[in-house]
């Protein structure tokens, strides 16, 4: 179980047993968070978009995507432009895959289906290594784990929509969340540790 940053933080004194952090940990904290959060909002709404046909479609893909350079800058001030680009392309791939595989499952095209879901899987190889390359506190097989039950999840929250079983879509998009902030805490606990000056 991944534990929160700002939870874990010892208390201080004076503030009635609340964790004592500095205002560049919760910054951090709250910016992995948020955007992890917005991460898999958006990628709802754009499947949502997508099997309904809805006239938004053009606009929530393309909030969507800016969630990918938005990842990336957060990681520039500790690596630099180019490991902040690199790592946003691969976000960015990740993304336009979901939505190739939702549009072939949608269009019942099962090769293409199978095709999309493949480079998926593959893509989440490149986004652990990239990352444990980066940062040797995030474990490429950890996070590996992490991200292929994130990919699972959304595959089987767009088949639960496009199956019109929305209940059990939006049961799948709760563990869905709730991965993704532990996604967000693995990275900001990693930056920590690896730059401690700066914290």
């Amino acid at each position: 179980m991944v534990v929160n940053p700002v939870a874990s933080t010892p208390a201080c004194p004076n503030t009635q047993g609340g964790p004592c952090i500095s205002k560049e940990v919760l910054a951090l904290n709250n910016q992995m968070r948020s955007l992890w959060e917005q991460h898999v909002a958006w990628t709802r709404m754009t499947i949502l978009s997508i099997a309904f046909n809805l006239p938004d479609l053009n606009f929530t893909t393309a909030r969507l995507l800016q969630n990918a350079p938005d990842m990336g800058n957060a990681l520039k001030p500790y690596y630099g432009e180019q490991i902040a680009t690199t790592y946003g392309n691969l976000i960015r791939d990740h993304l336009v895959i979901a939505a190739d595989l939702v549009k072939a499952a949608k269009a019942g095209d099962q090769q293409a289906a199978d095709a999309a879901e493949r480079k998926w899987y593959a893509n989440g190889d490149e986004i652990a290594h990239f990352l444990s390359k980066i940062n040797p506190y995030i474990s490429y097989e950890s996070f590996r784990n992490m991200f292929y039950e994130h990919l699972a999840l959304t595959k089987a929250e767009a088949v639960a929509i496009l199956t019109k079983h929305f209940q059990a879509s939006i049961n799948l998009y709760d563990q869905i969340e709730k991965e993704a902030l532990e996604m967000a805490d693995i990275i900001t606990n990693a930056i920590i540790q690896q730059f401690p000056s700066k914290f």
